[in-house]
């Protein structure tokens, strides 16, 4: 594939999920590891939706990037790091749904300015802070 710049590119992992029923209904991968039931935010009975969902594969991914920015700095992530994400589902009057995101960060014993430099340039690397850059709200907090 070629990009307008003129580097190259290719994929490197495709995820493939089958979802019926919307937020009321059911998805599964194609490799059958992940075959989950959806309800909606705060529904009853077992299952998640697409917001939890969101939250855990782009704080998984962003922790990832975040151990790659470390690295450019010579610091090692600590094995506690985390991430708890909040994803809001967000409904206004005049433009119906909408998400935003907070992103609180625990790098114990990572000083704060180094911390919040790893974590800025992780929203470079990460390609789900990527895809939705200037699109909805995003606080990253260092806790």
């Amino acid at each position: 594939m070629e990009n307008s710049n003129n580097s190259t590119s290719k994929v490197v992992y495709t995820g493939t999920t089958t979802t019926t029923g919307g937020r009321q209904g059911a998805s599964k991968s194609s490799d059958g590891r992940l075959d989950i039931t959806l309800t909606p935010p705060g529904g009853r009975g077992e299952g998640t939706n697409p917001e939890q969902l969101f939250a855990a594969g782009w704080s998984a991914c962003f922790l990832g990037a975040m151990g790659k920015s470390a690295a450019i700095k010579n610091i090692k992530l600590p094995a506690d790091s985390r991430i708890d994400a909040e994803v809001d589902l967000v409904l206004s009057d005049t433009e119906g749904y909408s998400l935003q995101v907070r992103l609180n960060i625990s790098l114990p014993g990572i000083d704060r300015e180094d911390a919040l430099a790893i974590a800025e340039h992780a929203h470079t690397l990460c390609p789900y802070s990527k895809a939705i850059k200037g699109n909805i709200k995003v606080e990253t907090i260092i806790l």
